[in-house]
């Protein structure tokens, strides 16, 4: 199936490292995302009590669950390893980084899987540079198609 990306992340953020995590999400929930009525905006993951909480991340109410619908920004547990909680909660609390989500999808076995990142916050230069970067490659690229 195919992935939902953040890409607003990617502009804010430069990503240093990527983790996959599992989420624990409600049966209103999986089918809100399988059909891909979700939003990241202000979206970011903490660590709590040697838990990994995804916080401020919308799943869309289902429209026909009667009762036993979901609240759609309620915090969501991320199913990660003791191991890995530890060494982002080090980077975290150390280096001032930040842990965004990038994507979510579902794999060949039918599992919900969240990208998370652990990322530092961009400068505003460092945007516009980023952006004159793309600028400069996307007219290489139509430089190139049109000589063809």
């Amino acid at each position: 199936m195919r992935s939902i990306q953040n890409r607003r992340a990617l502009h804010e953020y430069s990503i240093i490292q990527k983790f996959e995590a599992g989420i624990s999400l409600m049966g209103t929930e999986i089918k809100s995302i399988r059909s891909g009525r979700i939003n990241f905006k202000d979206s970011f993951a903490k660590i709590k009590e040697g838990e990994c909480w995804l916080m401020n991340f919308h799943i869309s109410p289902w429209e026909n669950a009667a009762y036993f619908n979901h609240e759609a920004e309620r915090p969501r547990r991320l199913l990660l390893n003791r191991h890995e909680i530890r060494r982002i909660k080090a980077k975290v609390e150390e280096q001032g980084m930040t842990l965004v989500p990038l994507d979510i999808y579902i794999n060949e076995k039918g599992l919900c899987k969240l990208t998370l990142a652990l990322a530092k916050g961009k400068k505003t230069y460092d945007k516009r540079d980023a952006l004159q970067q793309k600028d400069l490659q996307r007219d290489k690229e139509r430089s190139l198609h049109f000589e063809k």
